[in-house]
């Protein structure tokens, strides 16, 4: 299967190819001319975490990594992607920008375009994401991207404790949609 792309306002989101995500994990740029700042390790992880699943079988086209372009110079400016493929109707969402690029409303045009992409598939009714306790900032896209906090969870990432679980589903997303218009 072809890799997925997500087209928004300002943005268009491009699954990571095997060869994109090899070079990005490596170090490189992945194929793309990057914002200053770009790619993040956050984007070279998420490639390196799609290659393993790859490797293993468990990675479905779709429910990878993609690299963020804005199309007014082509550029990208970060990365956002699915930790796996759904399960039992559910699937964790993350994303970073460089740095240059934040504040300016991509990273929350980037949550909505790839939520709504896996809310119209079939085997997805919940959406989520976690933040550490201080991330602000990310908690605040989650929110104007339409999430809610549901709680807060122990869960390990990257050696730190997630402390706050947000979720976006079917019924909140249809709601947000008529509420846009």
């Amino acid at each position: 299967m072809l890799p997925v792309t997500v087209q928004a306002d300002r943005i268009a989101l491009h699954e990571l190819t095997r060869a994109s995500a090899a070079e990005l994990q490596d170090g490189g740029d992945g194929g793309w001319e990057w914002a200053p700042g770009g790619p993040h390790e956050g984007s070279r992880f998420a490639a390196g975490k799609m290659l393993a699943g790859m490797e293993t079988g468990r990675h479905r086209t779709g429910w990878g990594a993609y690299v963020i372009v804005r199309t007014e110079d082509d550029r990208a400016i970060g990365g956002i992607g699915f930790h796996g493929p759904p399960e039992d109707g559910r699937v964790e969402i993350g994303y970073d920008l460089a740095e240059s690029v934040r504040g300016r409303g991509y990273a929350t045009e980037s949550v909505r375009a790839l939520t709504a992409w896996a809310l119209a598939q079939p085997d997805v009714e919940t959406v989520y994401a976690t933040t550490d306790e201080d991330n602000t900032a990310s908690q605040r896209v989650l929110e104007r991207a339409g999430f809610r906090r549901i709680g807060d969870t122990p869960r390990l990432i990257g050696g730190r404790e997630a402390q706050h679980l947000f979720e976006r589903n079917l019924v909140e997303q249809n709601l947000f949609e008529q509420n846009r218009d």
